[in-house]
């Protein structure tokens, strides 16, 4: 796996959001990269205007703003590689709403070991016609809370639904 070059800010690729697979695969893609600078302004065109990315641990949860976890995430991607991936997924939908949860796995270069590895959980409306991240909670592995073997690649999963 190559690293990908990185774009110009395009507030959002033509296919964003079209489907539930198309805003998941961007959502990866975006916040993904060598070190150096992610493309904020198609991340945020993923979202609702009032999206939130709320990180879980032992020690609570945070409440994000997408400007929020942008100031959070800049520093620290400009210096370090990540490569976020989805290695499973279940998704539940009922008209315009959807539900993901995505396994991922994260790494500091494309092909390198996993450093970290935890579920997404993505809450996804349709609006315009286009699928929009309503919010993103996510929990990282730990030793008291490993991923559940229904949320692992080699598990059975239903096959999404989309329309």
């Amino acid at each position: 796996m190559q690293a990908k070059p990185q774009q110009a800010p395009t507030a959002q690729a033509p296919d964003d959001g079209a489907t539930i697979d198309s805003v998941i695969a961007a959502l990866y893609d975006v916040m993904s990269g060598p070190p150096g600078p992610r493309d904020w302004a198609r991340f945020k065109a993923l979202f609702v205007p009032e999206g939130r990315l709320v990180p879980v641990s032992d020690n609570g949860l945070r409440v994000l703003t997408q400007q929020d976890y942008v100031d959070r995430s800049s520093a620290v991607v400009a210096k370090e590689g990540f490569f976020d991936s989805e290695i499973a997924r279940r998704i539940e939908r009922y008209g315009n709403v959807a539900h993901v949860f995505s396994t991922y796995e994260s790494r500091r270069t494309a092909d390198g070991a996993p450093f970290a590895r935890g579920i997404n959980s993505i809450q996804l409306v349709r609006v315009a016609g286009k699928w929009r991240i309503l919010s993103i909670s996510w929990q990282r592995e730990t030793a008291a809370y490993p991923v559940p073997e229904p949320y692992l690649p080699t598990s059975p999963k239903p096959a999404p639904q989309e329309k």
